[in-house]
């Protein structure tokens, strides 16, 4: 059967082949320790799964507007302006998860040959979803010598007349780093001056550990007018699996998304936005737990990564990765690259990590500490140990 074009452009996920090889290693018996995980390590908090039970129980099993419910959006209007946002409800939608939410904007802003320029390190589904929708992603390169950020200038060398959104990721997935308000005002003065909508995805909004989170749709009337904010609750609630996520943003463009989305996926999960409603309006002690548990975390095993002969890596500020470059490592281990050295590392050491390649940098590798701390320091021992045999192994 022959496929259409549209998706013979995509690229296979690294981070999938990675997962199916650890998964299957695990089949046989193997102990591989999988630092692979894109989400929280903890269930949905219990009032949350409460509130979803008894929206069940009494009768909440139907359809609801395709944009989301309006008790939802209510919700999602007071937690918006926490971060000194104000939309109306008709500026809201809601959508099948943060990444449904991504792909109706790009469907809805972008024409055949539209740019969209994306940061490199990038999460993985941007460049894609780009492709799909007709756009061309535009690549900005940056590394631990830039601190992972992009700069007015890096931006203003690559503007087009074609360009038509920039992304910023912040925190960002998947090097950990978090934009702070000037570096976000330098970003907003470039889209302003070239009136270029900005993509503002900060769905790792509460995993914050040295700083605060800062909207870029917060700073002023003029960014916020362009500005489409997306976010969910699959972080910041642990709820990957109950696809919950919102756009924010223009009420013409939110109107076209919610058209988009009656059309392909209709409405969101009802019991899942119930559930939403509680994580919301409920009780946020879990946020803030979750986040101390990560810290500490961080706090632990960092010292321990920069151990490893080689790595260079920055200290993140926030979400659950590091993002250490090992050219360094690759080449003391006498590997021909990092996707051969993340290769060999699941196969001898049974530690499971993704390539860098994934996100657009091939030197550095993305590890999660979404996973219990006796886990993460044994396949940091093990990730030592291994470079460390390769090494004398390679003299």
């Amino acid at each position: 059967m022959e496929l259409s074009n549209r998706v013979k452009q995509l690229t296979p996920s690294s981070t999938l082949a990675i997962t199916a090889k650890a998964n299957e290693l695990k089949a046989n018996g193997e102990p591989v320790i999988g630092l692979a995980a894109g989400e929280p390590d903890f269930n949905t908090p219990d009032h949350i799964i409460d509130a979803a039970f008894k929206a069940v129980q009494d009768g909440q099993t139907k359809y609801t507007p395709a944009g989301g419910l309006p008790v939802l959006k209510k919700a999602i209007q007071q937690k918006l302006a926490k971060n000194h946002l104000d939309y109306e409800l008709n500026e809201i939608m809601v959508a099948s998860g943060a990444k449904h939410a991504l792909y109706n904007l790009f469907q809805s802003i972008l024409n055949e040959g539209d740019e969209v320029i994306i940061p490199i390190p990038y999460w993985v589904s941007y460049p894609e979803q780009v492709i799909l929708a007709g756009g061309k992603p535009v690549y900005v390169f940056t590394d631990e010598t830039t601190d992972y950020k992009v700069t007015k200038e890096m931006l203003e060398s690559i503007v087009t007349p074609r360009t038509k959104a920039v992304i910023v990721n912040t925190p960002n997935n998947p090097s950990g780093v978090v934009y702070d308000r000037k570096e976000l005002e330098a970003v907003a003065e470039f889209a302003v001056k070239n009136n270029i909508i900005v993509v503002s995805d900060e769905i790792y909004e509460t995993l914050i550990y040295d700083g605060s989170h800062v909207s870029i749709a917060s700073l002023n009337d003029d960014i916020k007018r362009l500005t489409v904010v997306i976010n969910g609750v699959s972080k910041s609630h642990s709820m990957t699996g109950w696809r919950i996520g919102y756009a924010a943003g223009d009420a013409a463009l939110i109107k076209a998304m919610t058209d988009l989305a009656s059309h392909s996926t209709s409405n969101p999960t009802t019991p899942s936005q119930w559930a939403a409603v509680e994580a919301y309006n409920g009780d946020e002690t879990f946020i803030n737990e979750m986040n101390s548990i990560f810290k500490e975390r961080l706090e632990t095993i960092y010292p321990k990564l920069m151990e490893i002969p080689g790595i260079r890596c920055i200290k993140p500020k926030g979400a659950f990765y590091l993002y250490p470059n090992v050219k360094e490592t690759v080449r003391l281990c006498g590997y021909q690259s990092a996707d051969e050295f993340v290769e060999q590392l699941l196969e001898q050491a049974l530690v499971a990590v993704v390539p860098g390649s994934s996100f657009g940098s091939p030197d550095n590798i993305r590890l999660s500490y979404a996973t219990d701390l006796d886990s993460m320091l044994e396949a940091i021992k093990r990730t030592k140990q291994f470079v460390e045999k390769r090494m004398e192994n390679n003299s």
